[in-house]
């Protein structure tokens, strides 16, 4: 039986840098034109931390994707620091851009005073185009001078590109009677759905976290939250989420205290994945898409991606349309089993079809639950008991504008 005390977790306003030996910062070095917001962001460890990382499964791996990797394996997770830049995604830009990845890793270290391959890095911004080295050789020096433990915000909004809003969340748990903190900052608008993870996300923590378990926590984490989320249904080139423990607290997590961690780092990741949604590209709506009545958790999943990504379905949405039969004929083509005669679709609280009969004179009810800008979508396939839930969001006029003019 396990001796360790664990109270109750709760959640604060925080961000990557709320942990303790944190630091971050966010700087303007001209990668992005004048005016567009800060570029270059940092997270720096005050000593080396145990690091995970989950990167997109798309071929097209950009180069800082590629780097980061490596870099994690040639330590076996360990680093220091993350070096992340906004406004150039360096990806599809050959063995410039290798170069340009790993030249950031090296200037980042002769800063920190840590060996290259402890330094991760991350990009985001436009494909194929190559990055402004010389501003950020000239720019690194004042991030690393502008570090903090109060910086956090800064770095959440230098890792934006067409995000409407920074993402941060924090959150801590008392093991033993001694805190261990959670903090972590996201970006992501567009081009989203992870399958790996998404976006960029940076989590950090003063626990002490064995590398199996940290690797653990973040691809279980990862699954229920930045894997099930979707804007558009566009998988990025760049995508990672990354998670570093510099053992700070003194707190060492293992076997027993690994739930309470775990739900910490959810704690963090559930809110950066949500804000992704809430922030798509045009949306004005948080969509949460429930399916049950499935064959197995994986259908569950299938289905509600395919509810989550259908056009049909997010301008239905945003137009307060209450239209049960494109979330049916969805269900009916996710190649999963379902069962129409015991299918059913719930708008909110609002039971529309069901046993395989519509109710149709509660479609004005459905449509005034509509205008909420938070919803849930509920659809009962009717073929066994397991379920999954995904969050999208509406598609709407100005997300094809922003897309139609992003290069331009």
């Amino acid at each position: 039986m396990s001796t360790h005390t664990v109270q109750t977790l709760e959640t604060f306003a925080g961000g990557v840098a709320s942990p303790q030996g944190f630091t971050a910062s966010g700087q303007y070095v001209g990668i992005k034109a004048a005016g567009r917001g800060l570029d270059l962001a940092l997270i720096v460890s005050d000593r080396p931390a145990t690091a995970a990382g989950v990167f997109t499964t798309n071929k097209a791996q950009a180069a800082p994707v590629t780097v980061s990797k490596a870099h994690l394996a040639a330590t076996s997770g360990t680093a220091r620091a993350v070096v992340v830049n906004s406004g150039c995604a360096n990806a599809c830009t050959g063995a410039v851009g290798m170069q340009d990845a790993k030249e950031m890793a090296t200037l980042t270290a002769s800063l920190v005073g840590c060996p290259t391959e402890q330094v991760l890095v991350a990009s985001t911004g436009v494909i194929g185009v190559n990055l402004k080295m010389d501003k950020i050789r000239a720019g690194l020096a004042g991030a690393v001078a502008a570090l903090g433990s109060d910086q956090g915000p800064a770095a959440a909004k230098a890792i934006m590109t067409t995000d409407p809003f920074p993402k941060e969340a924090a959150a801590r748990v008392s093991i033993n009677g001694v805190n261990i903190t959670v903090g972590g900052m996201a970006k992501g608008s567009g081009m989203i759905e992870p399958m790996m993870a998404t976006m960029l996300g940076f989590i950090t923590t003063d626990a002490a976290v064995p590398r199996p378990l940290l690797a653990r926590a973040l691809r279980e984490v990862t699954d229920d939250t930045f894997n099930a989320i979707t804007v558009d249904g566009e998988c990025s080139t760049n995508d990672c989420v990354m998670l570093l423990a510099n053992g700070a607290s003194g707190v060492t997590i293992d076997a027993s205290t690994y739930d309470a961690f775990a739900d910490a780092v959810r704690a963090v990741c559930l809110p950066l994945a949500l804000g992704i949604v809430r922030g798509g590209e045009g949306a004005t709506k948080l969509v949460t898409v429930n399916v049950t009545g499935a064959a197995s958790a994986k259908e569950a999943r299938t289905c509600a991606k395919a509810i989550a990504n259908s056009p049909l379905v997010k301008t239905a949405i945003h137009g307060g349309d209450p239209n049960w039969g494109r979330l049916i004929a969805v269900a009916g083509r996710a190649g999963v089993a379902f069962e129409l005669e015991q299918a059913a679709v719930t708008i909110g609280p609002v039971v529309l079809f069901k046993d395989g009969r519509p109710y149709d004179e509660f479609a004005p009810e459905a449509a005034n639950y509509l205008k909420n800008d938070e919803l849930t979508l509920t659809v009962h396939l009717g073929a066994g008991t397991a379920s999954s839930t995904v969050w999208t969001c509406d598609l709407s006029a100005e997300y094809v504008k922003i897309n139609a003019e992003y290069r331009t």
